[in-house]
């Protein structure tokens, strides 16, 4: 866990950013079952831990810039001696207090008794509608009950605010703590790659390098994976989100794996394509080298001051012009990319914010405009070719080859630091690897 002192300035910059006749209010989403009345692990609301640090479920955190007291309240459960004998420590409500920067803490129980009268009074309410269904009837609950007693002077709030316009807007910019944090993320997914690489030979299953992956994440001090990790062979380099990783690796096959680990709740988002048997065909190298091409000079243009949508425009035309030069469309390069064809065979973004989620918050289009890189954002820069084995009016022997090569890019004051370059991506180095 950070030092206390990071959340605490985290929620005195958001406090400011609400402004006095704000109020916000963050949940930790339910527990969910698996199967029978086992759950899945559970990972704390990314906006609640960077707030709190707090990691514990049925949690509720609400900020009130605007208070003469209580301006920070956590609701959460109280320590109960025989329910920690079976789930583990609680911090209970002094935990809240002394360790998480309350200054006043109730159970959870008493949440819908307490809300309405927290929330009243203000202008905004900032809360993310629909993420859980339960905590958006408490919030509709407390809005209800405050439009009975307004004309006993407490009233509900004027309007509900997507907390993207102010707290998702301070995630996007990473401090050196959260840059570190990232760091550590992709040093161990690189270790994780390749390991990956070396594994990976004819003959194995995909599942053995998912296996292989995960381990390192663990055995490094990760959380583990920061999403499903992706291990497709063969033609399954082809489907973007491909998670079953049951076939067995065959000679001559492309391996596609798209894995990174979290680390303290920081996640990378590493993606490299390479040979099983340690070396490409000829048509695999072509497409290989195409994606890599566009990749380094996409990767190169970041910097403060350049629009992220440019980096994906610079990408689609490269690409499109060399599906023309690969035989997989025919036209004009300008025709191609106004009709979209090129996304025939590059159906999705180049880049996404890196961060707390793999597809971390900001937004793309502030105010409508197209976002301008800044130092301290972290991105993600992977394009792709996937040309399925059905694909139609394609040459025969590039069919059934995927490649998508992605890098975890930090932008600085100088331009940009590549964050994951310890995974090979050159051709020879590739094949050295996989050797």
């Amino acid at each position: 866990m950070l030092d206390p002192a990071v959340f605490a300035a985290r929620r005195a910059a958001y406090l400011g950013a609400l402004g006095r006749d704000a109020v916000a209010v963050v949940a930790s989403l339910p527990e969910r079952l698996r199967n029978g009345d086992s759950h899945y692990r559970f990972r704390q609301h990314s906006d609640l831990y960077y707030l709190t640090g707090f990691a514990e479920p049925d949690t509720v955190l609400v900020l009130r810039p605007g208070a003469d007291a209580e301006r920070v309240v956590m609701f959460v459960r109280p320590r109960d001696p025989e329910m920690e004998i079976w789930d583990g420590h609680r911090a209970g409500i002094e935990g809240a207090r002394e360790r998480y920067g309350a200054d006043a803490a109730y159970p959870i129980a008493e949440l819908g008794d307490r809300l309405w009268s927290l929330i009243s009074n203000v202008d905004e309410l900032h809360y993310s509608i629909g993420l859980d269904e339960e905590m958006d009837l408490r919030v509709a609950a407390a809005i209800t009950r405050l439009r009975r007693t307004e004309r006993r002077g407490k009233r509900p709030p004027r309007a509900i605010v997507d907390p993207r316009a102010t707290l998702h807007e301070l995630r996007l910019r990473k401090a050196p703590e959260e840059i570190h944090l990232l760091r550590r993320a992709a040093a161990i997914s690189v270790e994780a790659h390749l390991a990956a690489m070396v594994a990976g030979r004819p003959g194995a299953f995909e599942y053995e390098l998912e296996a292989i992956i995960d381990y390192t994440f663990r055995r490094r001090g990760g959380n583990g994976a920061g999403y499903t990790t992706i291990v497709g062979a063969g033609e399954n380099t082809t489907i973007l989100h491909y998670v079953e990783n049951d076939k067995m690796i065959a000679d001559g096959d492309l391996v596609l794996v798209d894995a990174g680990c979290e680390y303290r709740y920081y996640t990378a988002d590493i993606t490299r394509t390479w040979p099983a048997n340690g070396r490409f065909t000829a048509p695999q190298r072509r497409v290989y080298e195409l994606v890599l091409d566009v990749q380094k000079g996409a990767v190169a243009m970041a910097r403060p001051g350049v629009i992220l949508d440019d980096i994906h425009r610079y990408c689609v035309r490269r690409l499109t012009e060399g599906m023309v030069e690969l035989g997989l469309l025919e036209g004009s390069v300008d025709d191609l990319i106004t009709a979209q064809t090129y996304k025939k065979f590059y159906m999705h973004g180049t880049s996404h914010w890196l961060g707390m989620d793999v597809h971390d918050v900001g937004a793309y289009l502030p105010a409508g405009q197209h976002r301008t890189l800044e130092a301290g954002m972290v991105i993600t820069i992977e394009p792709g070719l996937y040309i399925a084995a059905h694909a139609e009016n394609v040459p025969d022997e590039l069919r059934g080859i995927g490649v998508r090569i992605e890098d975890d890019v930090l932008v600085t004051e100088q331009g940009h630091e590549v964050l994951t370059d310890g995974v090979p991506k050159d051709v020879a180095e590739l094949e050295a690897a996989c050797r």
